[in-house]
């Protein structure tokens, strides 16, 4: 049985009153709220090939269909309509990701945070792995004149970074010049072999240079410490309780396992984890996912990247009858702007 346009048109309606209503559709609701030319009979009798054929559910003999996991995913790769971010909505995002370099550590924390309050669901966000790949650059911005980020870009694309409170109060051209010895003490190196040696290399070079010797052993410590946050990947979650506002979460037993699951975080970092190797926006439904407390719920995710250096996935957690469209746009304008703003540092770096 093939499935014609008349029954793509019907799916695509009962899949956007279900989004809206979370109420088993009708071919009588149908029939009257949207204009397809059909009689309720005959749009019963379509909706029951739609059954047959595994794209709707009847949830009870009496009611009207909910969608499947695979209406859900025709829905997504087919049915969907894009959805535009409004003006208002972009404006939010600007707002909320306007960051300067210094605070690049708070970037993607920030960027769940939006999504989430965008979309309404749950925003998760998962930073790389640094592994023991070598230093490609090392950036200090000032905050100050006794206190600056330090900023550590590996060979496989992780950014990370630390607060370092200097001895002694420095201005921009020492700092440039101290930033360009770190450099060439650090880049090209392993993070193993700079995290058991930097600080005594720091100090053997360094001996009895007197406040010179303070700043670099200063700046050492920050880079040591980006270097430690290299050796795990982090995660970042935002409106965990917000699952709660939807009534399929009702359910006491299955709010808590949802809530637990996130709590535990490795289950969701790995399965981000495994996301990752693709670029393009990836939506899981319902049993899709490999993880048994969220099967009724999709995922939407993307990596984010710049140039060749991928720095990590955001991500949305909510119920199979999420508005995937919003959640595509949303994740989609995010994205580009995280890219932006990691495209500047990684550009940055490599002029420096």
């Amino acid at each position: 049985m093939q499935l014609d346009m008349r029954k793509r048109r019907i799916l695509q309606a009962i899949v956007n009153e279900y989004i809206d209503t979370a109420e088993p559709v009708g071919s009588r609701y149908i029939a009257k709220k949207h204009e397809l030319g059909l009689s309720s009979a005959t749009i019963r009798n379509e909706m029951a090939d739609l059954e047959d054929m595994g794209y709707l559910a009847q949830p009870h003999a009496s009611s009207g269909r909910v969608p499947s996991d695979k209406g859900y995913r025709l829905y997504v790769d087919d049915l969907m309509e894009t959805r535009l971010l409004t003006l208002d909505e972009v404006r939010a995002v600007t707002e909320e990701l306007d960051l300067k370099i210094n605070e690049l550590g708070a970037l993607i924390k920030n960027a769940s945070a939006a999504i989430s309050r965008l979309t309404k669901y749950t925003a998760v966000t998962l930073t790389t792995k640094g592994g023991d790949s070598g230093v490609k650059a090392v950036e200090t911005v000032s905050i100050d004149s006794a206190k600056v980020y330090v900023i550590v870009i590996s060979e496989s694309g992780t950014v990370k970074n630390s607060i370092a409170s200097l001895p002694v109060r420095l201005d921009k051209d020492d700092l440039a010049r101290l930033t360009a010895l770190l450099q060439n003490r650090v880049c090209g190196h392993s993070r193993e072999s700079l995290m058991g040696a930097l600080q005594s290399a720091i100090r053997e070079e360094f001996a009895g240079a007197g406040a010179a010797e303070a700043v670099m052993s200063a700046l050492a410590d920050a880079v040591i410490d980006c270097l430690r946050q290299m050796g795990s990947a982090e995660m970042f979650l935002e409106g965990t309780a917000n699952i709660l506002n939807f009534p399929e979460f009702r359910n006491i037993e299955r709010a808590r396992e949802f809530l637990e699951i996130l709590e535990e975080k490795k289950s969701i970092a790995n399965l981000l984890s495994g996301l990752a190797k693709d670029e393009r926006v990836r939506v899981l439904i319902g049993g899709e996912n490999q993880i048994d407390e969220i099967k009724e719920c999709s995922i939407v995710s993307a990596t984010y990247t710049a140039g060749n250096m991928v720095f990590g996935t955001i991500g949305v957690i909510g119920p199979k009858r999420m508005e995937y469209s919003k959640v595509v746009s949303t994740i989609e304008y995010i994205n580009k702007v995280i890219a932006s703003e990691l495209g500047k540092l990684a550009s940055g770096a490599d002029e420096g």
